[in-house]
């Protein structure tokens, strides 16, 4: 795989975020690296990343979070490179244009959105609790989906994925609690992302309305009558992810305009 060379950073913590190349990963690594914290971004896309690295001098790694291969060694290189961890945003997240409804779903889409949507995060959260342990701090957050909870109609690896992440945060919350380590999930609802885009271009092409009609729609019922943006989901990592967040473990924050999906 292919690495970027750390540049030096003497001050905050070191913090990994998965899904870095673009939406609300990669706003995440930047607003997290304008506080001082020493960022490692993660994505399995190098044009992304070196794009990241050009704009905010943030190192990166290429890789896979869909194996456990791929989530031993981000662990690895991230404490050789910048040290032990103490951050970890789980963000990384696929939606498959490949999912259907359940009676047409294909066992493999379902499996491959599991590895990269819950497997990952797993073994991410398990590789890096331990250390975290140790030093008696850490802050885990994970980036679900209000579609988590809710639904959506032909994406059942996705929503139950989502879902699944808050029962894994919820029991991580509680085994890490009492060690000065916390661990929360924020569940964005629509958020003016690539994914959220190309899922309502799939609806639009469903229901044969156009992209910007089918946006208006998926937006209809939030009061604000407006997509989230990124930088409000990574205010909330960031707050979640700081000294001052101590009070809070095992919370599942919507960010969703008073929405629900």
């Amino acid at each position: 795989m292919v690495e970027q060379t750390q540049n030096d950073a003497s001050r905050g913590r070191v913090a990994l975020v998965t899904g870095a190349g673009r939406g609300i990963g990669r706003v995440t690594a930047a607003t997290l690296a304008a506080r001082g914290d020493h960022v490692m971004a993660v994505s399995r896309t190098e044009s992304e990343l070196r794009n990241l690295a050009q704009e905010t001098g943030i190192p990166y790694l290429v890789e896979t979070v869909g194996t456990p291969e791929g989530c031993a060694r981000v662990i690895e290189e991230t404490t050789k490179r910048l040290g032990p961890i103490d951050i970890l945003v789980n963000n990384a997240g696929v939606l498959s244009d490949r999912e259907r409804a359940i009676w047409d779903t294909d066992p493999q889409v379902w499996h491959e959105v599991f590895a990269i949507n819950l497997h990952g995060p797993f073994e991410l959260i398990r590789l890096a609790s331990r250390g975290m342990i140790e030093r008696e701090f850490g802050r885990i957050v994970i980036v679900s989906s209000s579609a988590g909870e809710f639904g959506v109609a032909g994406q059942p690896a996705y929503c139950a994925s989502r879902n699944g992440l808050l029962g894994l945060m919820r029991a991580v919350a509680q085994d890490v609690g009492g060690h000065g380590v916390t661990c929360n999930a924020v569940l964005p609802g629509w958020t003016k992302t690539q994914m959220a885009d190309d899922l309502v271009t799939q609806t639009a092409l469903a229901t044969g309305v156009s992209f910007d009609q089918a946006w208006a729609d998926a937006v209809a019922a939030y009061p604000a009558q407006r997509a989230v943006d990124p930088h409000e989901v990574a205010e909330t990592i960031a707050f979640l992810s700081s000294d001052a967040a101590s009070g809070i473990n095992g919370e599942a924050t919507t960010i969703a305009l008073g929405g629900i999906w």
